[in-house]
């Protein structure tokens, strides 16, 4: 076997870069109690993507009196857009039933944020959507 001497340059190598990261939040009612509810979950997430050294803060998205049901909510569909578009590595939220509570809409929003390189982190559930395979079946 012929041995081959290779020269790394700052041409050749990977360039890195922080993850592009947002968050979703979602209150159900606009009863005082879930708007101090969103709030600090606003909060919340702006200072733990920001204390990351590794995280680009990209915004966080929210809905204040939607269902999970629906699939009609401003603040979700213009953080899709934005992930679609490729401007967004990963969106960090609550819980599954925050992000949606309909399964094939949410099965289905993942796969396509898969294909676009986009993972979902849901904290209550300590699940992120790489860790976990998605049928084309769908």
């Amino acid at each position: 076997m012929q041995k081959r001497n290779v020269q790394v340059t700052a041409n050749n190598k990977l360039p890195w870069r922080k993850k592009r990261v947002c968050a979703y939040v979602r209150v159900s009612t606009k009863h005082d109690l879930q708007i101090n509810s969103l709030e600090n979950q606003i909060e919340y997430y702006t200072r733990y993507i920001l204390r990351n050294s590794n995280y680009e803060f990209c915004g966080v998205y929210s809905d204040t009196g939607v269902s999970g049901l629906s699939e009609s909510r401003p603040g979700l569909n213009e953080m899709l857009k934005k992930a679609y578009n490729g401007e967004i590595d990963l969106i960090i939220t609550k819980s599954i039933s925050r992000f949606a509570r309909n399964t094939i809409f949410l099965l289905t929003t993942i796969r396509k944020l898969r294909e676009a390189g986009v993972d979902v982190h849901f904290e209550k559930e300590n699940i992120t959507s790489f860790s976990f395979h998605l049928t084309k079946d769908l």
